[in-house]
């Protein structure tokens, strides 16, 4: 198990002082939660209805909660989001990285449930993120009621994006700016005044944290076919990171009910999908919901 998760010990200082100056601007109201797991603490950004059906937020590497800034504002109007740091990364909770090949996440995932007073929830995973989701879902099937993926991992081959990265990053400031474009797309030419922020604590990350250089699980033709529960999965066709035709094509083969969104010129990061992931959620949890409104509320 690895404990090396930034570069400098100065440079985490940084980090978690602009992450916190992103958690003040969250934009609806939030508590903040620090879970006790066999593997240290957790850091869970809850809100929305406490009653409202629960749906865990699992973001990618090199990243912590704030990546579901835009999106929290919409989905918490009728779920309780749970916005949860992934230990090993760049936020609050504890610096440890166990082996991705072994139970231990899924472990982690337990005991963050036990901790929130949940028996199951639906999912959103982004990249890493998506892995998380998809482990737990496959050993913990019971668990999870429904799976949003976003450019995931542990489906289609992983890229080797270090033979075109380690050239630019040679090339210093310039070089790690286009390494960015490749991941992300271009930038935008100037940013809302809202988002400087988080583009600040994304740009500390990007200089602070040590990369997983790992190769990451992939879920057989057997496991997907065992995800019977609701999935949509939404990937871009130019991701430098994931073979999205290969995720694309190997769940049309094992897992014929998974939505999928295929976008063309997408990149690894898919800004955008607010709108589409919350009609995916009504939808697929539309029962709970109407529990929720039956339910008297206190």
């Amino acid at each position: 198990m690895s404990r090396v998760v930034y570069r400098r010990a100065d440079a985490a200082v940084v980090v978690q002082a602009r992450y916190r100056d992103v958690l003040d601007r969250w934009p609806v109201e939030k508590t903040e939660l620090q879970v006790s797991t066999s593997h240290g603490s957790t850091f869970v950004l809850a809100c929305g209805p406490e009653r409202a059906p629960p749906v865990l937020l699992l973001h990618g590497s090199q990243a912590n909660a704030a990546s579901w800034m835009c999106d929290v504002a919409s989905w918490s109007t009728k779920f309780r989001l749970f916005a949860v740091d992934m230990i090993g990364e760049a936020g609050l909770s504890a610096p440890v990285r166990p082996e991705l090949a072994s139970d231990a996440h899924a472990r982690w995932l337990d005991d963050v449930f036990k901790g929130l007073g949940l028996s199951r929830a639906a999912f959103i995973g982004a990249s890493l993120g998506g892995w998380l989701a998809l482990d737990y879902a496959k050993r913990r099937p019971a668990a999870v009621d429904a799976l949003v993926l976003i450019c995931p991992a542990g489906i289609g081959r992983q890229k080797n994006f270090l033979l075109k990265a380690l050239p630019l990053l040679l090339l210093g400031p310039w070089g790690r700016r286009k390494t960015r474009e490749l991941v992300f797309g271009p930038a935008p030419t100037v940013l809302p005044e809202h988002i400087q922020p988080f583009a600040d604590l994304m740009d500390s990350i990007d200089r602070a944290i040590k990369p997983r250089i790992v190769s990451i699980p992939r879920l057989t033709d057997a496991e997907l076919s065992r995800l019977t529960m609701p999935i949509l999965t939404i990937i871009g066709g130019r991701d430098v990171l994931l073979d999205s035709r290969d995720t694309k094509q190997r769940l049309q083969r094992a897992a014929p009910h998974a939505e999928i969104r295929f976008i063309e010129e997408g990149y690894h990061f898919l800004p955008d999908q607010t709108s589409r992931v919350m009609d995916f959620l009504e939808r697929s949890l539309s029962a709970r919901l109407a529990n929720d409104t039956l339910m008297p509320h206190s």
